[in-house]
């Protein structure tokens, strides 16, 4: 038998159903990651499984003393006590609830006697997910778990799950996550529920072909009801009593059709370019700055080129909003310096929805009292730019207090998209977003000839986007690395590799900290430690104004070497990655170190090159 049986579950709130003779089955020990755009009622599928909220019809069936919790999406307003209390009142018939409590602290490494209003974000995610854990449940139910949570503290909880005896069903927008945990997938889409046995990427492309299989059956259904309509207005001769069973048929077809919940459109969404940057962004010199006597930066050099897209990580609380701020010029440094590029044009994503005002309508939001945005030139009606967004007439005439966590998202990037920019400065642009708007925010981003950067615990986001990551590496230091996140992990552990084969790495990476790999790749062109270039600069000699033929060849010529360069850093990378590399010989592993350590430096010079030369061409 198994663990929870649905069947035929129904619900609507006025509108269309949400759930719609919905069936499910959870086994014991079963990971099932549950998918769904915004709105489609995943959450009020938990509450129900939770016994929180009773269905319109169906039935829930479970094993004899099957144990259920929820950790809900949002924060619950008005929890009051020390972290060990929350805790607690979870935990309801146990024999030794304060053990459970102190069992729990430790593996969810808090302080029972803290405050919970004195917890950050991630930490009162944490006590309540101590909460759910105390009854020691059989079937955990997670509403996007990962939500408020930095990288660290999302892998800690993926490895915590992946231990955790019991069922999960959780809700999650991280596709890492998802990727990681899900033994199953289950997708609510139009108030039915499908699932899929399988990895998030083959559901994909399972879910593609059966889409493309659905608009194939409805083209021809809607194909054959055309040819009836215009049968049955041919006029007296549908009506004879031999064609009566047609005309029955007609209006069963009728019927199918007036019942068709067609998909919700997909968004819609392409940012206003504004005129080119200079060459050179932000350039920032030596900067430092404290909050309460803690560094929250230390010396930090870094520039940003134009057509970079930067990717800022760290836990929270570390001073990633604080760094774009100073990056921007919204925040003076304490020491140090910070320049910006000519033709700036920046548009900011915030994070905390500060930009929004509660009590205006989600047109008002956007056209800022006009009836019409201007979008690349033309005029456009607000509600007609809206539908873009997946905001109805109706929706789009509502506060904005009444929107969902997605739904403020999307208002914010419809927001933001109205403005032209070069320059685009996102504080955690994914949360709340479901996998398609996301996937399209990428590409939009990608596409983007401007200047991005975006902080974010989004794993796949990071991968997708970023040409470069700053990471807070404690203490206030920050430092710059190729590529998105995996590029980051890669490079981390690839040192580690290094310095642990070749008995000298450790001196010499001491030696020559210049030449560890921790660059950014922008255009297909690596480059490192600004105050390195700086110094390369100065000890070039001055050139003429305009570039000669051969500078221009050489220009020209200097990104395919800069790449080339990269991919045999890379490759090498990959290579000391394989635990068959410690069995090559003594001077394979050697070459292949010094290697690694020659090429950084090598990579550096060619961008250097490259960067006094396009400051003339």
């Amino acid at each position: 038998m198994a663990l929870l049986s649905c069947q035929s579950l129904s619900i609507a709130f006025g509108g269309p159903p949400l759930l719609d003779d919905v069936a499910l089955q959870v086994e014991r020990g079963e990971r099932i990651g549950l998918l769904g755009r915004n709105g489609e009622g995943k959450s009020t599928l938990l509450k129900i499984l939770e016994g929180s909220l009773t269905p319109d019809g169906g039935t829930v069936v479970m094993e004899s003393g099957t144990r259920v919790a929820l950790l809900e999406q949002e924060v619950p307003a008005g929890i009051a006590g020390t972290v060990a209390e929350v805790m607690a009142a979870g935990a309801g018939r146990q024999r030794d609830p304060e053990h459970t409590v102190r069992r729990l602290c430790s593996l969810l490494e808090l302080d029972g006697g803290q405050a919970f209003d004195a917890l950050s974000g991630g930490q009162k995610r944490r006590a309540l997910l101590g909460r759910a854990l105390a009854c020691e449940p059989d079937l955990l139910l997670l509403d996007e778990p990962t939500n408020h949570l930095d990288l660290e503290s999302i892998e800690w909880l993926e490895a915590f799950l992946m231990r955790f005896p019991g069922s999960l069903l959780f809700v999650t927008h991280d596709r890492a996550f998802l990727q990681r945990l899900a033994t199953r997938i289950v997708e609510l889409d139009r108030g039915r529920l499908t699932s899929w046995a399988c990895d998030y990427p083959t559901y994909l492309r399972r879910k593609e072909d059966l889409l493309a299989a659905e608009e194939r059956d409805w083209a021809l259904f809607d194909k054959k009801l055309a040819a009836e309509e215009t049968w049955v207005r041919q006029g007296i001769k549908a009506r004879r009593t031999r064609n009566e069973g047609r005309v029955r048929a007609l209006e069963a077809l009728r019927r199918e059709r007036a019942q068709r919940r067609d998909r919700v459109g997909e968004v819609r969404m392409s940012i206003q370019q504004a005129e080119r940057s200079g060459a050179k962004v932000i350039a920032a010199e030596h900067v430092d700055f404290a909050w309460g006597g803690e560094p929250l930066l230390r010396d930090l050099s870094a520039t940003v080129l134009r057509g970079d897209k930067v990717g800022v990580i760290g836990p929270n609380g570390c001073g990633k909003t604080t760094l774009l701020n100073i990056l921007l010029g919204r925040l003076a440094p304490q020491a140090g310096e910070v320049k910006h590029g000519l033709a700036l044009k920046v548009a900011y994503f915030d994070q905390h929805r500060e930009q929004l005002d509660e009590a205006r309508t989600v047109a008002e939001s956007v056209g800022h009292g006009s009836d019409h945005v201007v979008l690349d030139g033309e005029r456009r009606h607000v509600l007609s730019y809206l539908q873009d967004f997946l905001f109805s007439r109706e929706r789009a005439g509502q506060p904005v207090s009444s929107l969902s966590g997605g739904e403020r998202n999307r208002l914010l990037l419809a927001r933001l998209f109205t403005r032209p920019a070069n320059v685009l400065v996102l504080d955690e642009p994914t949360n709340d977003l479901d996998a398609e708007t996301l996937e399209l925010l990428e590409a939009r981003l990608v596409e983007f000839g401007g200047t991005v950067l975006a902080v974010s615990h989004d794993r796949q986001f990071l991968d997708e986007v970023c040409t470069s990551t700053l990471v807070f590496e404690g203490a206030g230091r920050v430092k710059e690395y190729v590529g998105g996140y995996s590029d980051w992990r890669r490079t981390v552990e690839g040192r580690q590799v290094s310095r642990e084969a070749a008995p000298g790495a450790k001196r010499r990476a001491r030696k020559d900290v210049s030449a560890e790999p921790s660059g950014h790749v922008a255009g297909g062109l690596h480059h490192v430690n600004p105050r390195n270039r700086r110094a390369q600069r100065d000890e070039t000699p001055p050139r003429p104004k305009k570039l000669s033929f051969a500078e221009r060849k050489e220009w020209e010529a200097l990104p395919g070497r800069i790449e080339a360069l990269e991919k045999e850093l890379d490759a090498i990378h990959a290579r000391m990655g394989d635990p068959g590399f410690f069995r090559e010989g003594a001077d394979a592993i050697r070459t292949a170190t010094e290697r690694s350590q020659a090429l950084p430096g090598e990579i550096e010079a060619a961008f250097a090159r490259w960067a006094k030369l396009d400051e003339r061409a």
